[in-house]
């Protein structure tokens, strides 16, 4: 990640929260966790649905952004890294500086942000609220490019952990607030409200990224990782991405915490994702492939690398066969089939429809499990 990309559209993590009318109920969760096998930490997230909107004498009144601000702040952090910097035809010629935003998830130390915040960086500065800046072990960084979310640990105690809200119970029209570090140029802060709910966009890295909030909150470039907060201070949405286009203003999206925190709590305790692997690389098949190359049909998913010894290969699948059916759900591209193998659980076994040249045949795989990144 360089600054480049954080001027490109942004995909932002968006904490969203709802407004509840009448009194709630806490409901606090324990996450155990281990990194490298070695030490152990302990992660307490906290749901609360509290009344955020009182009613005296028929009047609505609403809270103070400020009093909100106020609570999240020590929270968040910014956090500044350098990247290497490449000359027109891709050597390094030193580096360049980059700037997100994080959220603090523990007290001993956890931090959530963005993987194209921290991606690639050669060295990570976290600084707090109070203006105390650490150094983060480039070791302590577990990071998940396919739902751009990353955690980072640094050497503290006693951090004042973020609580975490429930997003979905956001409805369209909720106030929404973004904290971060936008422009790299400190915590700052923007409101808004959430303008649409479960959307899906694809990420400058080919990556579908669904069930983002579409927020109206101001996000510039460094608000990246930070959090969108509802009016009780709790953290909604992940703050992630913009639209950036001539006469677009105020489109934003954030990742909800609810499918956040599985990835999260698994980054923490594994240091990667534990996912269903067919071991294949794909590319959308269209009405123009077909008629240049032939194929038998004008959708699909072109099987264009088959990993040795994966469960593709195990089960015959091949270089240039095109899937279009998928344990029963019919494919249409690329995405189409990493999403339903994502939908699938490791161990099962389904059957694979696919065209080997202009032949029809069905295959029987069993999914494993991802490899552990190197």
């Amino acid at each position: 990640m360089g600054f480049r990309k954080l001027l490109l559209p942004v995909i932002a993590v968006v904490m969203a929260a709802s407004v509840v009318l009448s009194s709630g109920c806490q409901l606090t969760s324990k996450i155990q966790t281990s990194v490298d096998n070695t030490n152990q930490t302990t992660v307490t997230t906290t749901v609360t649905n509290a009344s955020a909107v009182s009613a005296v004498s028929g009047t609505i009144s609403l809270p103070s952004i400020a009093d909100v601000a106020a609570k999240v702040k020590p929270s968040v952090v910014a956090i500044n890294v350098k990247v290497p910097a490449y000359d027109y035809f891709g050597r390094q010629v030193g580096t360049q500086d980059g700037a997100g935003s994080g959220w603090i998830i523990s007290s001993d130390g956890w931090i959530v942000t963005n993987n194209h915040v921290v991606d690639g960086a050669t060295s990570i500065m976290v600084t707090f609220n109070d203006g105390t800046s650490l150094s983060v072990d480039l070791k302590n960084v577990k990071t998940d490019s396919s739902t751009d979310l990353a955690v980072l640990k640094v050497d503290a105690s006693n951090l004042p952990a973020l609580t975490i809200g429930n997003s979905d119970a956001l409805r369209e029209g909720d106030w929404a607030i973004a904290i971060g570090n936008s422009l790299g140029e400190g915590i700052r802060v923007t409101e808004g409200i959430i303008s649409r709910l479960n959307v899906s966009m694809q990420d400058e890295n080919g990556n579908t990224l669904e069930g983002l909030l579409e927020t109206d909150t101001v996000i510039n470039p460094g608000n990246s990782g930070g959090p969108l907060v509802n009016l009780a201070g709790q953290i909604v949405g992940i703050t992630n991405a913009k639209t950036v286009a001539t006469g677009v203003e105020g489109v934003g999206y954030a990742i909800s915490i609810n499918a956040a925190l599985p990835i999260i709590q698994q980054l923490i305790s594994n240091g990667y994702i534990n996912r269903p692997y067919l071991g294949i690389g794909a590319q959308s098949v269209n009405a123009s492939y077909a008629r240049w190359y032939g194929f038998a049909t004008d959708t699909g998913a072109l099987i264009t690398q088959v990993a040795a010894g994966s469960p593709a290969s195990k089960a015959g699948i091949q270089v240039n066969d095109i899937v279009v059916k998928f344990a029963g759900q019919d494919i249409t591209d690329a995405s189409g089939l990493i999403k339903a193998i994502g939908q699938a659980s490791i161990g099962q076994t389904m059957d694979v429809v696919l065209y080997r040249g202009r032949t029809q045949m069905t295959i029987q795989v069993t999914l494993g499990e991802s490899p552990k990144p190197q």
